[in-house]
This record gives C-alpha cells, sequence and structure tokens, in this order.
C-alpha cells in the first residue's frame, strides 16, 4: 500500500467513525427525555432488559458506549449483574443497526444527504429540525467515508500480498478472529472495523468465508473498551466487563464450530456481499442472545468465580449514581445528575433536622453527627460540580444544556442548607457550653417556623426530583410564610426581651436560629423556583 492509499482509508474512516458519532449524538438530542428515562424501566425481567440495551444502542449507535454506561451504573450500584447481563446482550443486537444501514447502495447519493443534513442545520432556527439534521449530516458523512474506504482499497484486489493474505486466512479461519479481534480493539469500534469489512467486499477483494471469522473477532475486540472502562471500578463493575466478553467468545465458539454451514446459509437470505455480512453480524448476534439469555445465572455464577470476593461496603463518602462512565451516553448522565443532587438534598435536610433536635434536646452526640455529615455534603457538592463541569462540555441537547446549567445553581443552594444546619449546631453547641434557658413560648415558636422550613425543603427536594411543579409552587407559597414568621418571631422575641421574659444571651440565640431558617426557606425557593422554570 501506498501513502496516498494509506491516508485516503485512515481519511474515509476518520469520516465514517465521526459521521456515526455525529449521528447518534443527534438520535440521543432527539430521543432526549425518552433516553433519558428508558433505563428507569430495566427490572430483573431479562427480555426487558435486552430490549432496554437494544432500544439503547440503536438510538447512541454504539455497543461499546452502551457497555461502558452499564459498567458505570453498576459501579455506582444502580444495576445488578442480571440487569446488566441483559443490557449488554441487548447491545450486541441494537449495534447491528449500523452494519444494516450500510448495506444500503447509498453511496452515490451521500453528497444530497449531507447537503440537505446542512441546510438543516444552517437555515432552520427549530431545536428539533437541528437535532434531526444532525442525524441527516451525520448519515451523509458515514456513506461519504464508506465510499472513500472503498475507493482507497480497490488497488488491495490486484496485490498479490494481500491475496495471499486472504487465501492464508481462507484456510486458516482461526486467524481471521485474531484479526478481527486485533483491529475492533485498535479503532475501538467494531461497526467501524466491520464496515471496513463490507467495504473490501464491496470491491470484491473479500469472499464471505474470510469476511465471516474476521467478523466474530470483531465482536470479541469490542470488549476491549469495557474492559478498559472497568480498571479501578467495582469488582461487580469488573464483572459486567467479563459478562460482556463471555458473550461473544462463546458465540465466536459456536459459530466457529458451524463455520462452512453459516457461509452457505448466509447467502440464501439473499443481497450482496455488504448485505450478506450485515445480516451474518444481526444473525450471530441475535443467536447468541437466544441460546445465551436463558443461562444468564450460570453467566453470573462464572464470572463471579473469575472474579471472586464481596464488595467493599460504601463509604459516605462516594457518589451513588454518577460515574464517569455515564459520560458516554450524556442525555441518561443529566437523569443521574438530577438523582445525586436529590440525594445531597435529601443528606442535607436530615442533617437540619439532627441539627434541630440537637438545639431542642441539648444533645452533644447529634451536633458531632452534624458536624461530620456535613464533610460529607461538602464533598458531594465538589463532585457533582466536578462531574457537571465534564458533562457540560458534552454534546448536550439544548434543553439538557439548561437544566445542568440550573443544577449548578442548586448544588450551591442544597451546600448553604447544609451550611445553616451546621450553623445551627454550633448554635447548639454554645447553648450547651453556655447552659443556655429558653422559655416554653420561645421553644413553641421555633418548632413552628421549624416546621415550615422543613416542609420547604423536602418538598423542594421532591419537586426536584420528580420536576413536580405543584409541589414546587407550594414551596414559594411555604417560603413567604417563613418570610412572615420571621418577622413575627423577632418582634414578638424583643418585646419578650423588654419584658424580662428571655435572657439577653438566649435571645441572641434565638434571633440568630431564626435567622439561618429564614435563610433555609429562601434556598428552598431557590430550589423550587429552578423547577418552575421548565415549567412549559
Amino acid at each position: 500500500m501506498n501513502a496516498k492509499m494509506v491516508f485516503e482509508l485512515l481519511g474515509g474512516l476518520g469520516l465514517f467513525v465521526y459521521g456515526m458519532h455525529m449521528m447518534g449524538g443527534g438520535l440521543q438530542k432527539a430521543a432526549g427525555e425518552k433516553l433519558k428515562r428508558i433505563l428507569e424501566v430495566l427490572t430483573t425481567n431479562r427480555i426487558l432488559a435486552i430490549t432496554v440495551g437494544a432500544v439503547v444502542t440503536a438510538i447512541i449507535q454504539s455497543s461499546s458506549a452502551t457497555t461502558v454506561m452499564t459498567v458505570g451504573f453498576v459501579n455506582a450500584g444502580l444495576m445488578n449483574l442480571y440487569q446488566a447481563a441483559g443490557v449488554i446482550m441487548g447491545a450486541n443486537i441494537g449495534t447491528t443497526m449500523t452494519a444494516q444501514l450500510i448495506a444500503f447502495k447509498l453511496t452515490d447519493i451521500a453528497p444530497l444527504i449531507l447537503a440537505i443534513g446542512a441546510a438543516m442545520l444552517m437555515f432552520s432556527n427549530k431545536k428539533k429540525t437541528k437535532d434531526i439534521g444532525e442525524i441527516v449530516f451525520g448519515f451523509g458523512v458515514l456513506f461519504v467515508g464508506m465510499k472513500m474506504m472503498e475507493h482507497s482499497m480497490k488497488p488491495l484486489a490486484q496485490m498479490d500480498g494481500f491475496r495471499n493474505l486472504i487465501i492464508t486466512l481462507g484456510t486458516h479461519p482461526i486467524l481471521g478472529v485474531f484479526v478481527g479481534l486485533g483491529m475492533t480493539a485498535v479503532v475501538q469500534s467494531s461497526s467501524a472495523t466491520i464496515g471496513i469489512l463490507q467495504a473490501l467486499a464491496g470491491i470484491n477483494a473479500l469472499p464471505l468465508n474470510v469476511a465471516l471469522p474476521i467478523l466474530f473477532g470483531d465482536n470479541i475486540g469490542t470488549c476491549v473498551t469495557a474492559m478498559l472502562a472497568s480498571i479501578g471500578a467495582s469488582k461487580n463493575a469488573r464483572r459486567a466487563s467479563f459478562i460482556h466478553l463471555s458473550f461473544n467468545i462463546i458465540g465466536t465458539i459456536i459459530f466457529m464450530s458451524i463455520l462452512p454451514v453459516v457461509v452457505k446459509l448466509i447467502p440464501i437470505l439473499g443481497g450482496d456481499i455488504k448485505r450478506q455480512i450485515a445480516n451474518a453480524h444481526t444473525i450471530f448476534n441475535l443467536t447468541n442472545v437466544i441460546i445465551q439469555a436463558p443461562f444468564i445465572p450460570l453467566l453470573v455464577k462464572w464470572v463471579k468465580w473469575l472474579i471472586p470476593g464481596e464488595e467493599k461496603e460504601a463509604t459516605a463518602m462516594t457518589l451513588e449514581h454518577l460515574d464517569s462512565r455515564l459520560l458516554e451516553t450524556p442525555s441518561i448522565a443529566v437523569g443521574q445528575v438530577i438523582k445525586e443532587v436529590s440525594r445531597m438534598g435529601q443528606i442535607a435536610s436530615e442533617n437540619l433536622t439532627r441539627s434541630m433536635e440537637a438545639f431542642f434536646n441539648e444533645d452533644t452526640k447529634l451536633i458531632n453527627k452534624v458536624f461530620e455529615v456535613e464533610q460529607v455534603i461538602n464533598f458531594l457538592e465538589r463532585e457533582i460540580t466536578a462531574f457537571m463541569v465534564a458533562l457540560s462540555n458534552t454534546s448536550l441537547s439544548e434543553h439538557d444544556s439548561e437544566i445542568v446549567t440550573s443544577l449548578f445553581h442548586v448544588v450551591n443552594d442544597i451546600e448553604r442548607i447544609g451550611d445553616h444546619a451546621d450553623n445551627i449546631a454550633e448554635l447548639a453547641q454554645y447553648r450547651v457550653d453556655n447552659k443556655l434557658a429558653f422559655s416554653e413560648d420561645a421553644i413553641k415558636e421555633l418548632h413552628e417556623i421549624y416546621d415550615v422550613a422543613k416542609y420547604a425543603v423536602d418538598s423542594s427536594i421532591e419537586a426536584l426530583k420528580n420536576f413536580d411543579f405543584g409541589l414546587a409552587q407550594k414551596v414559594l407559597e411555604a417560603e413567604g410564610k417563613i418570610d412572615i414568621m420571621e418577622k413575627q418571631l423577632r418582634n414578638e422575641h424583643i418585646d419578650r426581651l423588654n419584658k424580662g421574659v428571655c435572657l439577653t444571651a438566649s435571645g441572641t440565640i434565638f434571633l440568630d436560629l431564626i435567622s439561618n431558617i429564614e435563610r433555609i426557606g429562601d434556598h428552598s425557593n431557590n430550589i423550587a423556583q429552578m423547577v418552575l422554570d421548565f415549567k412549559e
């Protein structure tokens, strides 16, 4: 191969992968909320898990991305190995869509597809149209890349060295498996390497009996991405990646053992050599899922034997719903951020309760617990913010981008609620240290304003979690009530101080306390307002 052929091949491959990535990004944006919630329907039902894996992969155009995302979910404790096995099997089915698309003879009209996509991107102001334009443009780029690869490899068919290689691979099909494995491990995309196979077959340089073992090897090679992603992850995350590897190795062994039969059967389905390769890819993955799905429990036992031991108990200083691997699918990652921010809000709310109980009961143990949990809240603020910064740099839809931007402010509001709980614990400590007494009226009033503030905090977090506009509106009403109560309690307490009913030192603590509670109401109001901003 001369330099020109190599450059054209690499350029075509680059365009092919970029087009596939762009098409997947456009599909993700167009799917929007549907894709974000699709994994939430997962149950232990393996058929449902397989279906979800296939649909998600068909949308994002990458089984590697789905598998890496699945490893991330397992690592975050959001998915068990049985669910993961189903999703991974489904991903193998979903990825066959790319090969089927390539098999259509669209390379000649690819420039027209590009022009249509470019026009939609450049001249439309509608978000939905732009998303569809991105899909169309990516589709066109994919076929332009395919055409370049086919053109670059045409001289190969006439080269003696390449012919000898094909003869060798035809004689030793096991070598073909390793060739496919190596190609995909390097390119990190089975769709791309299968595209190369189809390009070679399209110029009559690769017979079916040689293409199939390489195709099977491609399916094993695509496991490398997930294996790399599982490095440093939990035991179950590593087990999920080994399920992926085991599934494809078992499938390859089955199909290689009946290779002569497969080579004869595939052409019966009709179509040119490109379509035959696409059909073989689909049949390989579909048949393997049918064969292996009933044995998911055995696969799970197998990987647990390969990677023995129990998971370490999660510490408080961990993210339950977030994992960097989820960045592979930005629209789903946004949903996970909302869950993690809601979790942070619940922890802050619990710490508020703890601080008020510590104040009312003069409980030193609770005071120390508040200070301890405040460190967890600060940790979550740092880690969630860092994740959202990374997420902001991915391909997000306009709607998701607005949500992430708003969540930066929400995280800050929740952290401030945590700070106020910490302040209340310090006031409780001061009360204990100085043995300050409060009148029954003062304690009763504190209970009343705290109850309203606690309702506001819990309701704002719940409204965020479910984007409940009705509940968010109630938070705004509660915050208005807190403001009125704070002014009223301040005036009444000053009146008690003037009458000598309360001590001056206790009075100062009381005023500081209701001031902190009023600020908590403000931050709850901010969170609720963020939710209402997305009301259509």
